[in-house]
């Protein structure tokens, strides 16, 4: 069994995007996306984890482990097939931070899929998150970060558990992939995609494989976007009916000098002219 759709990955940092490109995504007419964060991967992640502790299942496995395995297989695209059933759209997309770290899973389920990686300048991140706080002081976050200081909360955010940094250093694990895993991932830069989205939306079909198709950045689709109450208000996924230029962000100076020195390998890698431009 195997999915009739090609599933497409959307995923990424916080606040880079990725709401954005599902609406942008959803212009095209092969596309199925609702922009809305998926509970799709947790819900593999539960039915793996229940039934690598099922007895009788392990007892099939000694017994005759490629028919069983086999048997798991189907049943895992089986749930995936029925998760897409309601839509004929040759392309899905599921949008989940997970699917970072799980890209072999998601081949092994879907042999075709592909994934999208948002990624921002991490100093804009940041203090978008310290912006949208300021507008709702009166709410913590979910972490409990609302009694820290502003590098307090950076500095947790950007911690190996943090809303940033845990798929911070996802992005930065996929190197680690095999070389015709990596060739699956396509890097969605906000910036590029702020500045030419004409251009940047061109390129991802292209690459999908996908028929040209125009997209008009003044008429956006829009949706009833996913909660914000469960992020209590300080991630917003508001989608807007034309695409418009983004304020910059102010950032202190010592927490975006800290964020260039950890993290100049992501840098050199998504912004070298920033980086060669720090240099003279």
């Amino acid at each position: 069994m195997t999915l009739n759709q090609q599933l497409l990955c959307v995923t990424g940092l916080p606040r880079a995007g990725s709401t954005l490109l599902c609406q942008l995504l959803g212009m095209h007419p092969a596309i199925a996306s609702s922009g809305h964060s998926s509970p799709l991967l947790s819900a593999l992640g539960q039915l793996r984890h229940h039934l690598s502790d099922n007895t009788f299942l392990l007892a099939q496995l000694d017994v005759d482990f490629p028919q069983a395995y086999g048997r798991l297989l189907n049943a895992f695209r089986g749930f995936m097939q029925g998760w897409f059933a309601e839509t004929a759209q040759p392309v899905v997309v599921d949008k989940n931070r997970g699917w970072l770290n799980q890209l072999d899973l998601a081949v092994l389920l879907e042999p075709q899929c592909r994934m999208l990686v948002c990624v921002r300048e991490l100093g804009q991140i940041i203090g978008s998150i310290e912006a949208q706080h300021q507008q709702t002081l009166l709410l913590d976050f979910p972490d409990h970060l609302a009694g820290q200081s502003r590098y307090g909360r950076a500095n947790k955010l950007m911690g190996d558990s943090g809303v940033v940094g845990e798929p911070l250093q996802a992005i930065a694990a996929m190197q680690d992939m095999p070389p015709a895993l990596q060739q699956r991932v396509y890097y969605v830069v906000f910036e590029h995609l702020l500045h030419d989205p004409v251009a940047v939306m061109g390129d991802i079909f292209q690459w999908m494989g996908l028929e040209p198709w125009l997209i008009d950045p003044q008429q956006l689709p829009v949706k009833p976007h996913e909660s914000d109450s469960h992020y209590r208000y300080k991630y917003r996924h508001a989608t807007q009916s034309r695409l418009q230029p983004v304020p910059p962000h102010t950032t202190p100076a010592r927490i975006q000098q800290e964020l260039y020195t950890h993290f100049d390998w992501f840098y050199a890698t998504f912004y070298p002219g920033l980086t060669a431009s720090r240099s003279h």
